[in-house]
């Protein structure tokens, strides 16, 4: 039952979050009648300062909250795994070229980098989307070019480059299938930083702006009111925290059958 375990949790997880996504919620009415209601069978969470539901909201901002962090765990893990692998497989030049840039970039953190941005662009999703691939993509980077420094030097790949085969080939039909459980893997172990970055700089301001119901955007709103409401911070809050728990007990399983234990400290040392 261990085994499956992992297995259980994540699709629990999933099936809650696409049922509660989907459900048709008003998270954007207003009922100044109502503010701050106690929970009810008609507000099973309450209401916050502008007489909104809070359930509602909640459930609403599942949709870009978490759909939001898949989307940008798999454009990161499409560019670093490609420009890991490439300059893995080339070596040389382009593999000290791609680790200098990563060296880099792992220097700026992605808030600074999200303010940077925003002063030059207005705050909203295209934005935070941008921040966080720009500097999210390094640590796939890192793991994929490790990796594919490893399977460069076996048997079959040595093998595959005397029967003629090109590079293309060699990297995407013979390394990248031997490398795709740890980049997996460590896709799991991403998605939690991801989902506290993307709610760090929403809580800042940097994203989806009001009303759109985002949990990082929530915690915020109800900053002003914590001790008057606190269950208006607590929502979001476990919410965030749940989902990133979850997803990464998941990814720490599939690590220790997956992983490759010396290349992913190296890489979970990028940001």
């Amino acid at each position: 039952m261990r085994r499956w375990a992992p297995a259980v949790a994540l699709g629990a997880l999933v099936i809650v979050l696409v049922v509660v996504g989907l459900l048709p919620f008003d998270a954007v009415g207003n009922d100044l009648a109502n503010r701050f209601a106690p929970p009810s069978p008609t507000h099973p969470l309450g209401t916050d300062h502008l007489g909104r539901d809070v359930a509602a909201r909640l459930a609403a901002g599942t949709r870009l909250s978490v759909g939001f962090t898949v989307v940008a765990v798999a454009v990161c893990a499409v560019i670093g795994t490609g420009l890991g692998m490439v300059a893995g497989f080339r070596g040389g030049i382009a593999a000290q070229a791609l680790t200098r840039v990563v060296d880099v970039l792992v220097a700026v953190p992605s808030i600074v980098f999200a303010l940077v941005l925003t002063a030059v662009l207005s705050p909203g999703t295209l934005t935070l989307l941008v921040a966080v691939v720009v500097t999210g993509w390094t640590p796939f980077a890192r793991l994929a070019l490790g990796l594919t420094v490893r399977e460069a030097g076996t048997d079959y790949v040595r093998s595959a480059t005397a029967l003629g085969a090109g590079p293309g080939r060699i990297v995407f039909r013979h390394i990248l299938p031997n490398a795709i459980r740890p980049l997996t893997a460590h896709a799991f172990l991403r998605f939690a930083s991801t989902l506290l970055t993307i709610a760090g700089l929403s809580f800042l301001g940097l994203g989806p702006q009001p009303p759109t119901p985002e949990w990082g955007a929530m915690l915020d709103e109800a900053r002003p009111y914590l001790f008057l409401r606190p269950g208006l911070v607590l929502a979001p809050a476990a919410a965030i925290v749940g989902v990133a728990l979850v997803v990464t007990l998941v990814g720490r399983a599939l690590e220790r059958r997956w992983g490759e234990p010396d290349v992913f400290r190296r890489a979970l040392n990028t940001h």
